[in-house]
């Protein structure tokens, strides 16, 4: 099942297995049950402490709840529930490799506060979380989900790979990854990361974090957002030696949505997650203060040169400091027309890479023909039976190498001129899209099943708006040196009017304005 390479590196980490556990497989006569079994026969083959046991198939039939194929990671020293509905390969090998080291006694890297948090939790907890092999943002939910399970008793895990249960997926009528149910009910859709879904079940944590930020001392400098921009700003700003803190809504920032990155120099390739670990790695190894989960909400300028700058965040706590430096970033534009907001995770979709595989064999369209959107196009050609392809300008936007590609696919249809003005629906999910032909102002529709938005980024300023000045785009302006309209105050990244939004412009940004801060901290003596 595993090939060499994986099996030599499946090995090496299984070497830190320290208790002994057992792998039940439930399998039916399946293709994809003999591809399971194979794979669980090559985990136990690598390390002793592991065995393999298939549960008798007339049990198995007596018992609903049990999905075939799959399997359960069980101690019987530490009773829990953890079962993948699935083969975890592709982007969930890794779920897989810390499912097997987390039930093996290998402790997670995880603060111990959010460990004891997830072990207080009380109450009964089914999740179910639905996920396919391609989706980046999945992995993360997948093993936040496996260690709540295997940490706490009371809270039981099944991992169901959407491909492999399409009638599920069909029944739910579940439109887009990673898609998490809580006994029975929907619960949550997108990436979610363990911290913040301990919050949501641990009612009283917000009060308590706000609590514990509003406490700590005020810093010299404080960056909010931690993305590209954040984190250099927090590493060139942590070597100068002065109090340094980062807040962060979730750390990477739109990094974490990005599959491929081949363009940031001196790195040739990597992928979206792995350079946002490599950003948290990078900050944590200086004095800085890392506060997750916090999203602003107001900016507060010092009363006086030199006085402190405040940020309330939306939990009510608050964070002081002498300078700051904003680099909230950017998300992904809505096309604002009636019926996207209703049939969000219904049919309307952002990643064609999480949520592709769920449209297989159907109809979908594709808005937009930059870069993303052409590739988006392209992606999902092969997976589904047709793709609409809306371009609101006169020729596609995208290199020429993406267009002569997508212009090559028999499944795909181009639209240019076109203004996208309706999705629609029958009230529980997408079933067309409508459009307006620029060139002789005709109304179109097409019936299908999904569509996938990709019409770039608007910047995250609603929170400073009327604090800040803002360009006509919502961006926040800045000078040469990154400082706003107000003193002590820079900003750095896709979330300013610098041109270029590039992974490696933003760290520059945020070095610079790092330097700038420094700068403006010692030239303005303190107030206080």
């Amino acid at each position: 099942m595993l090939d060499a390479d994986l099996k030599q590196q499946l090995g090496a980490y299984l070497q830190r297995v320290s208790q002994p556990f057992e792998l039940v497989a439930h399998l039916d006569d399946s293709s994809q049950a003999q591809e399971m079994h194979g794979l669980l026969q090559d985990i136990v083959a690598l390390n002793e402490k592991i065995t393999l046991r298939v549960a008798d198939a007339a049990q198995d039939a007596s018992d609903a709840s049990i999905r075939r194929p799959s399997f359960n990671l069980q101690r019987t020293d530490q009773p829990f529930s953890l079962n993948f509905s699935a083969i975890p390969l592709g982007h969930e090998f890794t779920s897989l490799v810390l499912a097997l080291l987390w039930t093996g006694g290998h402790p997670p890297k995880v603060e111990p506060a959010v460990v004891e948090q997830i072990r207080a939790l009380g109450g009964d907890y089914h999740f179910e979380v639905y996920m396919s092999l391609s989706c980046h943002n999945c992995p993360d939910v997948v093993q936040a989900l496996s260690l709540m399970a295997i940490l706490n008793p009371r809270i039981k895990t099944t991992v169901i790979d959407g491909g492999l249960f399409q009638a599920e997926v069909t029944a739910r009528e579940i439109m887009a990854v990673p898609s998490v149910y809580l006994n029975g009910q929907h619960f949550h859709a997108g990436r979610i990361t363990v911290e913040e879904l301990v919050a949501k079940l641990d009612t009283g944590s917000a009060a308590r974090e706000a609590a514990q930020l509003s406490a700590r001392d005020a810093y010299d400098v404080l960056i909010v957002g931690g993305g590209p921009a954040g984190a250099a700003a927090a590493v060139y700003a942590a070597r100068k030696g002065i109090r340094t803190g980062i807040a962060a809504e979730r750390f990477g920032g739109q990094v974490n949505d990005t599959l491929a990155i081949e363009n940031f120099v001196s790195v040739m390739e990597t992928d979206g997650p792995k350079f946002a670990a490599a950003l948290e790695a990078h900050v944590k190894a200086y004095d800085v203060e890392i506060m997750n989960r916090q999203r602003a909400a107001r900016l507060i300028p010092a009363s006086e040169p030199g006085g402190l700058v405040t940020i309330e965040f939306e939990n009510g706590g608050t964070l002081k400091s002498r300078s700051v430096i904003l680099s909230t970033g950017a998300r992904w534009r809505n096309v604002n027309v009636p019926g996207e907001a209703e049939y969000k995770n219904k049919g309307v979709a952002y990643c064609p890479h999480c949520d592709g595989p769920l449209f297989k064999g159907k109809r979908v369209a594709v808005i937009g023909g930059g870069n993303s959107g052409v590739e988006a196009a392209i992606d999902l050609a092969g997976i589904v039976q047709h793709v609409t392809l809306l371009e609101f300008g006169e020729q596609l936007r995208a290199d020429a190498v993406l267009v002569k590609k997508l212009q090559s696919l028999p499944n795909v249809t181009i639209h240019t001129m076109a203004q996208t003005t309706e999705l629609t629906g029958d009230g529980n999910k997408l079933n067309g899209i409508t459009w307006l032909d620029r060139r002789n102002n005709e109304s179109q529709h097409a019936n299908l099943e999904g569509v996938f938005v990709q019409i770039g980024l608007v910047p995250n300023t609603e929170w400073v708006k009327g604090t800040l000045e803002l360009s006509k785009h919502g961006e926040i302006v800045v000078d040469a040196k990154g400082q706003t309209s107000v003193a002590g105050v820079f900003a750095a990244g896709d979330v300013t009017t610098v041109p270029y939004k590039q992974i490696i412009i933003a760290t520059g940004d945020g070095a610079k304005a790092a330097l700038s801060a420094f700068d403006y901290l010692i030239r303005t003596p303190s107030a206080h």
